[in-house]
């Protein structure tokens, strides 16, 4: 039956069912044969057209399987041979993200997509800028909000042809590249900028400017910028007149040894805001230039400084401008305006200058300059005014009140008289513009700003004698020296790297240099040493990299070249990756390359004063797996911000710390949006400490090495006041001047011969350390001189790890001296090995400091508060609420505005900006920057104080709360152990006295 045939399944398992003789046949035409016919010796086809034709017919009658068949032609058939193709599956990316992303460009600067057009060839600034005898190099700075940058858009606004208002019509602040710097209106970063201009003789000159920060929390970029500059253009406002800011440029300038030429801002305020008749305005203006003047004579006396510039009008670095309307002048370009309308005046261009400012006087009857006020011809007339008044200031006057006055055909006459016309339309605009226009096209181009930068700063022919013995670490006998002393273009390249720029991907980074000697040019193979490069003692601190391009800096572009020379500032591209912050760059070619030392790196003067880093933040990734996207944009950001301090704490956290809250708020700007691009946790802000004493060891401390054949016994003593201080600015340096720090401390400090012979060396830092150690053994009391000498680094290397790391918190200690009193030492070589005696050095500076009534210090803001004569009161109440105190309160001559300096912890100034605008409606302004270090109040190891959560401490237990809580954030215990730091034969002798001290009860 047919059911048998057939399985469960349907599966046919009946006998074999022979086929027909026509179906084989059929079947062997239409399935192709399994094998190849045997090759013929005849040739298949003679023509390519009869061979295509069978391989068509072939393959149209072959029978093809399901999984074989060909739907699509492949990517190769589509794109060709040349193209890659990539071949992924469905799930292995999610559908919002493409399969082949587009090229995105990262892009967070404001720059310009083609080099704009300028009043001069690029072949000709090239060329220029060859010739270091027509190159100044110039830093303009001055204080927040003053006019810096908007002075330098009035000089790129004379060479370049660009739109000078951005899509909400606001000013274009040029050399304000970054996002942040547009959106907070401030200069965060330095910019250079360079442009041929001409001077009032109509000779160009290449001029590379840097436009610096003003904010305080910057001072780094003003640190870097000045040290590659030849002379500063210190750009003041008249109103405000010398403000903290400017004080610290002028101390940090004559300490650098540049010149300074000076810039009073904002003259229109003088006339449209403040209304001052012209006399009050000339006594506004001296009394402005009176308080420069005795601020550098007063750092010039303090630094010993044989001579000083005085700046004055009539010695020509004096100018005046208003960077807001656009114009600027100097005496000697109003000088010469006279000169040109009165052709037959007899005075010289140089006595027409020297007439124009001081006492002097011009008398219309004898028509005379006199020193002494001539008597008016009748009653009604006024007092005649000095001529800095009647010839400068009270055509401003008139020219101003014409155009403000809204007269239009007074000011046509005005104008006219003057030579100036305008069209119909421009009289019609509104009175900012029309008073800018006519005021510019009066003064004229800022040719005498360019002749006082070129007169009073000097080329880099005749600086760079005094920047390689100020800053060279090296003899200066060697050729190199020579070389880079005549600032020569023929001898080896040279280069003084102060900054990482970065470039508009901010992905890699420009060196920011000045070619200190030789030339430099792409693909030039160059030797970078670090800043811990030295030929003596490290000389791994190098590596060899290879240029890929050169640039001239121009702000918002930069201008490739294929060759630079001597004295100008280069931007290098392909050498970012061995530099950290700053470095020297040699040729890989030179020869005596090993004998070569570095440049002193400006990162050795950041860490103390203005720029000492007081801000503490700790973060940590939103998500764990960006860890190292993370670090690697701190590595970025730790190159981009000079003063910015990264490190990773025992306990995994990772630190930031930096000079203040907007430093440190620009730095995680930068970490989320551009260096890193990702989000963080940041935690609250803190400070860190540091650790010192208040009274002498109250008993003589001593340790024995772990084999006990040594024994060091040691003291410590606070520093005296004031030499801490004067030790970290580098004041003194025990290997090229030891004579001078000995009678110093002599004289000043009232040191005994002894101790100032004695002193060892200086702590954490052997040139900078604010802690000292001193031997005072003496020979014949179980001391052996030659065996200690012997073993003299070993005890330097311990006690400096001991006050890097101090005994309450693992902060850094500070005013310590440290007395080795007595040292007994194996005579065996094995048995006083470094391992024995750097921990116990350590040990017995732990416990001479414990001894000695430990405390923790506090850093302290200086705040400069600015606010009207209503809301002084409020100011002091908020400054009371926060330990803080003021200092100084005074008015400001000719404004209604008072100025206020007070003190105030770091630890309470978080917040304090926002609740001091919030107690004045807005109507206060102040700046903090770090002035000093302060004992803070309360004893850190009191176990009586009883801490409450959530509770203010009182401040006599200050100190301990902030001991707990940097231990508990350290991972340390709550109380300090004594096991560490005081031996068993020491604790047994304690004892044994019954010594009665109170911090060794509390120790105890």
């Amino acid at each position: 039956m047919d059911q048998d045939l057939y399985d469960e399944f349907g599966n046919y398992i009946g006998p074999e069912v022979e086929e027909s003789s026509e179906e084989s046949e059929l079947s062997d035409q239409n399935v192709a044969p399994s094998s190849p016919p045997p090759p013929s010796s005849e040739p298949l086809v003679e023509e390519n057209g009869e061979m295509e034709e069978e391989t068509e017919n072939f393959s149209e009658n072959q029978i093809v399987l399901a999984e074989d068949k060909k739907y699509y032609p492949t990517a190769r058939e589509v794109y060709g041979e040349e193209v890659e193709t990539i071949v992924q599956e469905e799930d292995t990316q999610p559908l919002s993200q493409p399969i082949i992303e587009p090229v995105r460009t990262k892009i967070f600067e404001r720059v310009e997509r083609e080099i704009p057009k300028t009043t001069y060839s690029k072949e000709y600034l090239a060329n220029i800028a060859a010739n270091a005898a027509l190159v100044r190099n110039v830093a303009v700075v001055g204080h927040l909000h003053h006019g810096k940058t908007s002075l330098l858009d009035t000089l790129i606004r004379q060479t370049h042809e660009i739109q000078w208002k951005d899509k909400q019509q606001r000013p274009l602040k040029y050399t304000d590249t970054r996002k942040d710097e547009v959106e907070r209106a401030i200069s965060l970063k330095s910019t250079p900028m360079t442009i041929l201009l001409p001077t009032m003789t109509g000779k160009n000159y290449c001029i590379h400017f840097m436009d610096v920060p003003g904010h305080v929390n910057f001072f780094d970029e003003v640190v870097t910028s000045l040290r590659i500059a030849d002379g500063i253009c210190l750009v003041v406002d008249v109103v405000e007149g010398l403000m903290c800011g400017t004080d610290l440029i002028l101390k940090h300038a004559l300490t650098e040894g540049l010149s300074i030429t000076l810039v009073l801002n904002k003259i229109d305020r003088l006339i449209l805001e403040l209304r001052l008749p012209p006399s009050d305005a000339y006594f506004k203006i001296l009394h402005t230039l009176d308080d420069i003047n005795a601020t550098i004579r007063k750092y010039a006396e303090q630094f010993y400084l044989e001579s000083f510039p005085i700046l004055s009008p009539e010695r020509g670095n004096v100018a005046f401008a208003s960077a807001l309307q656009g114009w600027s002048f100097t005496l000697a370009q109003f000088a010469n305006h006279y000169l040109m309308e009165y052709p037959d005046c007899p005075l010289s261009l140089e006595a027409l200058v020297s007439r124009l400012w001081g006492d002097i006087y011009y008398d219309k009857r004898s028509r005379k300059f006199v020193h002494q006020p001539p008597a008016p011809m009748s009653q009604e007339e006024e007092e005649i005014p000095r001529t800095f008044v009647s010839f400068v200031l009270e055509p401003l006057y008139k020219l101003t009140s014409a155009v403000v006055s809204y007269r239009v055909e007074d000011l046509k006459k005005a104008l006219q008289s003057l030579g100036i016309v305008f069209r119909n339309k421009e009289y019609m605009s509104d009175v900012k513009p029309l008073l800018q226009h006519s005021l510019s096209a009066f003064i004229g181009l800022s040719t005498g700003l360019v002749s006082m930068l070129v007169d009073c700063i000097p080329s880099p022919l005749s600086s760079s004698k005094h920047k390689v013995q100020s800053f060279y670490t090296g003899p200066m006998d060697s050729e190199i020296v020579e070389y880079m002393m005549n600032c020569d273009s023929r001898g080896p390249l040279t280069v003084l790297v102060t900054k990482l720029m970065p470039n508009p991907s901010f992905e890699r980074f420009y060196a920011l240099g000045r070619i200190m000697s030789g030339r430099i040019q792409p693909g030039q193979k160059v030797r970078i040493l670090g800043e811990n490069y030295d030929p003596e003692y490290d000389d791994e601190d190098q590596a060899e990299e290879r240029v890929s391009h050169i640039y001239i800096p121009g702000g918002r572009y930069k201008l490739e070249v294929t060759a630079a020379y001597a004295g100008s500032w280069v931007l290098i591209e392909g050498i970012d990756d061995s530099i950290l912050k700053t470095a020297t760059v040699i040729d890989a070619e030179y020869e005596s390359w090993k004998d070569m030392h570095i440049f002193q790196p400006t990162t050795s003067i950041l860490g103390i004063g203005v720029c000492c880093p007081v801000v503490r933040v700790a973060i940590e990734p939103l998500r764990p797996s960006q860890l190292p996207k993370m670090v690697d944009g701190l590595r970025k950001c730790n190159k981009s911000y000079p003063a910015l301090q990264t490190k990773v704490e025992e306990s995994g956290e990772h630190v930031l710390l930096g000079t203040g809250e907007l430093y440190l708020d620009c730095v995680l700007y930068d970490l989320r949006t551009t260096f890193a691009e990702i989000e963080v946790k940041v935690s609250d802000p803190s400070v860190p400490f540091s650790e010192t004493v208040s009274d002498t060891s109250s008993i003589k401390c001593f340790a024995e090495t772990s084999n006990k054949r040594n024994k060091i016994t040691m003291i410590a003593e606070p520093l005296e006041s004031g030499l801490a201080e004067e030790i970290e600015r580098g004041s003194f340096s025990l290997e090229r001047n030891r004579e001078g720090f000995e009678k110093t401390v002599r004289e000043k400090y009232d040191w005994d011969i002894l101790a100032a012979r004695g002193l060892w060396t200086f702590g954490p830092s052997s040139s900078t350390g604010p802690n000292c150690l001193l031997d005072d053994t003496l020979p014949g009391d179980d001391t052996d001189k030659t065996l200690l000498y012997q073993v003299r680094e070993s005890i330097i290397q311990g006690f400096q790890w001991a006050v890097r790391e101090g005994p309450l918190c693992d902060e850094p200690v500070r005013g310590v001296k440290f007395r080795l009193l007595q040292a007994i030492i194996a005579n065996e070589v094995v048995a006083r090995n470094p391992a024995q005696l750097i921990p116990a050095t350590r040990r017995v500076c732990y416990s001479s400091m414990l001894t000695a009534g430990p405390r923790l210090m506090e850093p302290v803001y200086s705040v400069e508060i600015i606010c009207p004569a209503d809301c002084v009161a409020a100011v002091y109440t908020l400054l009371a609420r926060r330990r803080g105190h003021v200092t100084e309160d005074a008015p400001k001559p000719a404004s209604p505005l008072f100025t206020l300096k007070a003190f105030i912890p770091v630890l309470d100034s978080f917040g304090f900006e926002v609740d001091l605008r919030t107690f004045t409606q807005g109507q206060a302004f102040c700046l903090s920057m770090f002035d000093h270090w302060e004992t803070m109040p309360g004893d850190p190891l009191d176990q009586s104080i009883i801490l409450k959560p959530l509770e203010p401490s009182p401040a006599s237990a200050l100190a301990r709360e902030c001991l707990i809580k940097t231990r508990r954030r350290k991972g340390l215990g709550e109380d300090i152990s004594i096991v560490k730091y005081f031996d068993d034969p020491w604790l047994l002798e304690l004892a044994r006295n019954r010594l009665e001290n109170t911090d060794l009860q509390n120790i105890l």
